[in-house]
């Protein structure tokens, strides 16, 4: 390939040195919005492949630290929900620890049953929490749209809520879906979907995969999952995954992934397993899944194995659409919500059009 060839083609692929905020095809409005940011975590370095465990579980420390930092002005710009009750319940897991549910329910006057979404929020199975201002946002934001929000504070494999490496977190979501399953009648539940961003769209897959594995997965009656984190393998990617070059570095690398690949899966012994990470699921694992959406961000290195996934469901007969947000980076649609309201009212609509035609 010649240097001119080179030029032509997206992202890091033409132009190793290139940032989403110089990449010609990145969302003006979010490129402001990000100035001077270094990733989601600025100023913690990612760590060599070479890393210890302690060292990873200190790596994820900090960055959901540094992450935190910016909650203070998330919670002074998040608006009032009048129109949302906000409780929360207290639940025993199957491995015998309590877990906090946020139960987010729009306050109505008819008793019209609605859809339920199951939340598993986003941090790569490893750091940020439930009670963070970005998710209570997005599960008001679910809730003002029409929908019983249900956001699970799961055990995370590294932060302030480790360090309970898989299949903790998972068993987590799997008893919060069961719970609300059974409480269909009592909270008025026409349809019950699990959705999550980026590790938690690895949990909303998982919890699935779960599911239809051990015989209940009647209780999910379908998954919208966004930009999932369900590879695995960024220390040595795919050159099949292109996105994980194109992309790399666009506010997340492949070598922190890598890092929250460790504490997630500390020996890597899980590291083809379908629950740990969905991309490697073979068709058996599929077959028989209620319907999907898979929603993935263009300029996000986990563009591509969201897709794949998404052509395996398909291949093995799972109704399964999938959305491609142009000009958007990782969890873009979820992230500025400010700058950019119609992207995230976008998928609010499409989470809640999906809920009702199940």
């Amino acid at each position: 390939m010649t240097e001119l060839d080179r030029t032509l083609l997206p992202g890091r692929l033409g132009n190793p040195s290139l940032t989403f905020a110089d990449d010609p095809r990145a969302d003006p409005r979010i490129v402001a919005a990000l100035a001077g940011a270094d990733g989601f975590a600025p100023g913690v370095e990612p760590l060599g492949p070479d890393a210890t465990i302690e060292e990873c579980l200190e790596y994820t420390r900090l960055f959901e630290e540094t992450n935190a930092k910016g909650h203070d002005l998330l919670w002074s710009i998040m608006p009032t929900y009048d129109d949302v009750e906000q409780t929360t319940e207290t639940i025993t897991g199957v491995d015998g620890n309590e877990i906090s549910l946020y139960v987010h329910r729009p306050k109505r006057a008819d008793g019209e049953a609605i859809p339920c979404v199951v939340h598993t929020h986003g941090g790569g199975m490893v750091l940020m929490t439930a009670a963070d201002p970005l998710f209570v946002r997005w599960r008001n934001e679910l809730a003002r749209a029409g929908m019983l929000v249900v956001g699970v504070e799961f055990q995370n494999g590294g932060g302030r809520l480790g360090s309970h490496p898989f299949p903790a977190g998972l068993n987590d979501c799997a008893s919060a879906v069961q719970w609300v399953d059974a409480r269909r009648a009592e909270f008025g539940i026409s349809t019950i979907v699990i959705s999550g961003e980026s590790g938690g769209g690895n949990l909303s897959i998982a919890t699935t995969l779960k599911a239809h594995k051990e015989g209940w997965r009647s209780a999910i009656d379908g998954v919208f999952s966004m930009c999932p984190y369900i590879y695995g393998g960024y220390a040595d990617p795919d050159p099949a995954l292109l996105s994980l070059r194109e992309n790399d570095g666009y506010l997340l690398a492949c070598a922190e992934m890598a890092s929250m690949v460790r504490v997630y899966d500390p020996t890597g012994e899980h590291a083809r397993n379908p629950l740990a990470w969905p991309y490697h699921a073979e068709r058996g694992d599929v077959e028989g899944l209620p319907p999907h959406v898979v929603s993935v961000n263009e300029l996000d290195p986990l563009r591509d194995e969201g897709l794949a996934f998404a052509r395996k469901l398909l291949d093995a007969g799972v109704p399964t659409t999938s959305r491609v947000l142009a000009n958007t980076p990782h969890g873009g649609d979820v992230a500025t919500p400010d700058v950019t309201p119609d992207l995230m009212a976008s998928t609010i609509d499409a989470i809640r059009a999906f809920a009702r035609r199940l």
